[in-house]
């Protein structure tokens, strides 16, 4: 059976779902588009959930891809309240929350991913909050008032980024860490013990090596009791201890899966005709390299335009430099390519206290670098290493070190 002149499908209307769906209609795909979504929303990026909108400095339209008029506009029929329940790769359709079948002619899965959620804590309690959509950021804008005290558990990025906002809002707050330094899973010591001192220079009572054992309270939560005995009384509790990828239906339909929906290095899963993107896509960033998936938003910008490409029949492999940013009050943390959580080969000190970090392969290639500054300080020298990294040239490490040396000069050279 031909399936030729069956629609595109989209499974996710987040930010990688939403940019595959506008990519392909700018790149001239007239047939039917079909994009499911499990939120009411259009398509958004998530990065202002923990900034501005929690700030109140910004709403919805102000970080959407597109609203409901431009959808309907370019004809892209947007599915929300009916999610996926089952897909049958082999007879390429798929079912319906209300029992309905679709067949497709090539599938994309970006189903994101959802919080991990706290074992020791009810999920009843009312103020108990997590911070993944924007309907969960508002419900958090409306309860933190200056003098609310909040105790955040992860001090992961989400965590880090909701005790800035809520400092900057006047609460309370205490953030607890399990390891022995914040966000230690993706950054070098160097960049977590600045983040440290920011925080706690700030007013936040950061704890690090913390055991919870129990979150206590009847219809809201009343205190966090530590495993050493440490009562915490408390008017809201913030979890961010990470993502959990939605791969549930692709394993449910015999696709290949790891920590994600696993593709090859067209973004192409397992199944023919089905491509992955965005958070829940586990990919290799060489073809000898390991499996891997990145929750950020050049990600999701990134993977969405390509498997939109890929989707109309291109070849293109995926070998999009990676990069990621946080802002931390008034400071700024960037990254580009990849850094081993380990020592930095080398390092140079930039204007106004901050830092740029350089990981070089045995070749003395640039591999990553990561900078800390104040606002955007750093943003044009991590731009800079980008070209670096791309360029693939042997670098000089005393040059990369010598402040007195542009890098702009080790680009030319």
């Amino acid at each position: 059976m031909s399936f030729a002149n069956a629609p595109l499908v989209i499974v996710g209307a987040g930010h990688a779902g939403g940019r595959a769906a506008l990519t392909l209609r700018g790149e001239g795909y007239s047939g039917r588009l079909i994009l499911i979504g499990d939120e009411r929303h259009p398509p958004y990026e998530r990065p202002p959930l923990s900034k501005g909108l929690l700030q109140g400095r910004v709403e919805l339209a102000g970080y959407s891809l597109c609203d409901s008029a431009r959808l309907a506009e370019l004809d892209i029929e947007h599915l929300a309240g009916n999610p996926v329940k089952c897909l049958e790769p082999q007879r390429h359709r798929l079912q319906l929350a209300d029992g309905s079948w679709l067949h497709y002619a090539r599938l994309l899965l970006a189903t994101g991913g959802r919080s991990r959620r706290l074992a020791s804590a009810p999920e009843h309690l009312l103020n108990l909050l997590y911070l993944r959509t924007h309907d969960e950021a508002l419900a958090l804008r409306v309860v933190l008032q200056p003098g609310t005290r909040v105790v955040i558990i992860g001090g992961g990025f989400i965590g880090l980024e909701v005790a800035s906002t809520a400092r900057v809002l006047g609460c309370t707050v205490t953030l607890l860490e399990a390891g022995p330094r914040l966000a230690g899973r993706v950054l070098p010591e160097q960049l977590s013990s600045v983040l440290l001192e920011r925080h706690r220079s700030q007013g936040v009572d950061v704890r690090l090596n913390v055991a919870i054992e129990a979150v206590q309270g009847t219809t809201c939560v009343e205190s966090v009791k530590l495993v050493d005995g440490q009562l915490l009384p408390c008017d809201l509790v913030v979890v961010g201890i990470g993502m959990q990828p939605n791969t549930e239906l692709a394993v449910a339909a015999g696709l290949e899966v790891g920590q994600g929906i696993r593709v090859d290095a067209q973004l192409r899963t397992s199944a023919p005709d089905i491509f992955a993107a965005g958070d829940v896509c586990e990919f290799r960033l060489h073809p000898q390299g390991g499996f891997q998936r990145q929750e950020t938003w050049r990600n999701a910008e990134a993977q969405g335009r390509h498997a939109a490409l890929n989707l109309l029949g291109g070849e293109l492999p995926f070998d999009a430099i990676p990069g990621f940013w946080s802002d931390q009050y008034d400071w700024g943390l960037q990254i580009v390519g990849v850094i081993a959580n380990t020592q930095p080969t080398t390092s140079r000190a930039t204007p106004g206290g901050g830092f740029l970090l350089f990981y070089l392969d045995a070749e003395q290639r640039l591999q990553g670098a990561c900078g800390w500054g104040l606002g955007n300080s750093v943003g044009k020298d991590i731009k800079l290493c980008e070209r670096l990294i791309a360029l693939h040239n042997p670098l000089s490490m005393d040059a990369l070190a010598d402040a007195d040396v542009p890098l702009k000069q080790l680009l030319r050279n």
